[in-house]
């Protein structure tokens, strides 16, 4: 089975396809001072964007593993997550509080079927 990667570093290859499943690295903000809300925001945008550039969308999602800089920040994450996630192809989460790069509060990790 072919293996594809697309945006390439030195460090990581932030798509990853291999038999119809797309894995993302974790996604973090462009502006890590902003809010737990405008983070969230920048990050699911940035995965909206990376899955399209893979072919898939937000209802194709199988998994996601959030982090978040504080657990006390969990409501306000998922008030946003719960605006943006696609209701009738909710994917397994896990929510977990971990000390984060820097001032990030949120880094984002999905998969989705191709």
């Amino acid at each position: 089975m072919e293996i594809t990667r697309q945006e390439i570093n030195p460090t990581m290859s932030y798509v990853v396809e291999h038999n119809g499943v797309v894995y993302l690295a974790g996604q973090m903000a462009d502006d890590q001072s902003a809010s737990t809300t405008v983070q969230t925001e920048q990050v699911l945008a940035k995965i909206d964007r990376l899955l399209a550039l893979a072919g898939t969308d937000k209802s194709r999602l199988l998994t996601a593993m959030v982090f978040v800089s504080d657990i006390a920040l969990r409501p306000e994450l998922n008030e946003v997550w719960r605006a943006w996630i696609d209701p009738n192809n909710p994917p397994t989460r896990a929510c977990v509080g971990i000390q984060l790069e820097g001032p990030a509060k949120v880094e984002i990790i999905v998969t989705a079927a191709k």
